[in-house]
């Protein structure tokens, strides 16, 4: 049997995500059938679950992936900046969002793996709005808990709205908001502030 390279495995590996990626967006956990996995990847079963072992392990990874990434947008550009990079993501990215939003719902296994991620996501918010507060931007008079909660209620809010396709009106001024109701605010002109 000959050897396969590192570089093909990964190659076929992200083919596989990729491809299943489509499925889940259109056609939710349950419709994305061994079947129509095959369909949008192009491989064989055998192909597919040589590098997953089972279809939730493959659900997983992508919601893995996802996550990571968010998070590491998060420590970058801070929540609101990874909801300005939202705009750029495609509908199978924010359908397999939507769906791990519905199994976390329904599925308390999923619930249970999904919580670690969930935190490190809250963690890297957290803390990039700490080093904010040290700096002197984020306001002083609300909890960063609080804060963190917030922002990520709202980008839950807008993934939701994004992955039903429906359009979001005035997102930047939306998003501009969302900025400033964390920020420390300036004292007003004529404000006698003791």
């Amino acid at each position: 049997m000959p050897k396969v390279s590192p570089e093909r495995l990964e190659a076929t590996r992200r083919r596989v995500l990729d491809g299943a990626r489509r499925a889940f967006a259109s056609y939710g956990y349950e419709g994305a059938t061994v079947r129509r996995l095959e369909e949008e990847t192009g491989l064989s079963r055998g192909a597919i679950f040589h590098h997953f072992a089972d279809k939730d392990a493959l659900f997983l990874a992508l919601a893995e992936e996802d996550a990571e990434e968010v998070a590491t947008l998060v420590d970058d550009f801070g929540l609101v900046g990874a909801m300005q990079k939202l705009r750029d993501k495609d509908a199978g990215w924010l359908g397999v969002q939507l769906e791990v939003s519905r199994r976390v719902r329904t599925d308390p296994a999923f619930a249970a793996l999904w919580a670690h991620h969930l935190r490190a996501i809250t963690r890297a918010t957290q803390a990039r709005l700490a080093r904010q507060r040290d700096a002197g931007v984020v306001r002083v008079d609300v909890p960063i808990e609080t804060l963190a909660a917030f922002l990520l209620l709202v980008y839950d809010g807008l993934v939701a709205q994004l992955a039903t396709g429906m359009p979001v009106q005035h997102l930047e001024a939306i998003l501009d908001l969302a900025e400033q109701a964390v920020r420390d605010s300036p004292p007003q002109p004529g404000r006698d502030d003791k």
